[in-house]
């Protein structure tokens, strides 16, 4: 059940608000993400939703060696625990071993199950024994309905503070569609559905070994994530995404979400 005490970055949550989830792709330096922080701080806070800063400390799931990976984990993760600090705001990080769980639990209030490894029982058994809330990004292979197991994984390790996020699926071997349904299917399991609006417009798997996006649709998922009821928003950005270390092609520029934001909020009353 969706309860205050399971969610407690939820406190506040108003019917005809969503939250937020939103951030750097990767923690790129121990400067740059306060920046970002404090911008969506602001910004939240005028629109009244509820928001969690979102960076992953270390990107494992990079198509080439010489991708960039992250500034060290130690620093990186003193860097989010900073960051909630600072603006008292949650945080939220992805995970991507069993033993990553406990380490990164002891900095973070929510840890992310990458959508490639929403399936690893392991993994997800891991995380659920730290008591924070789990995070589970659907696989682009899965149906929404389908992700309910990755649910009962978590629920019958003993922790009921689960939520999902539809990040698109497969269309082909280098592009991702968003099939609404998923939202509606992953529901029924009767936890938070998040859309990640920009993951979705990824087109993986470019030959060049760096992938691309289509960020010029950002509005139009958002819109269209809010209008069917998606309880929360994810989303990537940097001030200049031509210059981010990881998932550039598909980040929203910062400056523009404030714009966003309030164009989601009016759709979200209007409902």
């Amino acid at each position: 059940m969706i309860t205050q005490s399971n969610y407690p970055f939820l406190k506040g949550l108003k019917p005809n608000r969503f939250f937020l989830l939103a951030g750097p792709c990767v923690i790129e330096d121990e400067q740059s993400p306060f920046y970002i922080a404090e911008t969506l701080v602001k910004i939240t806070q005028k629109f009244d939703i509820p928001y969690v800063f979102k960076g992953s400390y270390r990107k494992a799931n990079r198509s080439r060696l010489d991708s960039f990976q992250g500034i060290g984990d130690e620093k990186a993760l003193n860097v989010l625990r900073n960051i909630k600090k600072e603006f008292g705001v949650p945080v939220v990080t992805d995970i991507h071993s069993c033993e990553e769980a406990a380490m990164a639990a002891e900095y973070v209030d929510i840890l992310q199950i990458p959508a490639f490894l929403c399936r690893q029982t392991d993994l997800l058994i891991a995380a659920a024994k730290t008591g924070k809330t789990v995070n589970i990004k659907k696989g682009q292979f899965l149906s929404g309905a389908s992700m309910r197991f990755a649910v009962d994984k978590v629920m019958q390790s003993g922790n009921q503070s689960v939520m999902l996020t539809d990040r698109g699926n497969f269309f082909g071997y280098q592009d991702l569609v968003v099939d609404y349904r998923n939202i509606y299917d992953m529901q029924q399991c009767d936890v938070p559905v998040i859309m990640d609006v920009t993951h979705s417009l990824q087109q993986p798997n470019q030959t060049a070994g760096v992938t691309g996006g289509r960020p010029e649709m950002i509005e139009l998922i958002s819109k269209a994530a809010i209008a069917v009821g998606a309880d929360g928003l994810f989303m990537e950005t940097h001030p200049n995404p031509a210059v981010a270390k990881s998932d550039g092609a598909n980040m929203l520029r910062l400056d523009l979400v404030e714009g966003l934001l309030e164009k989601l909020v009016r759709i979200k009353e209007a409902l």
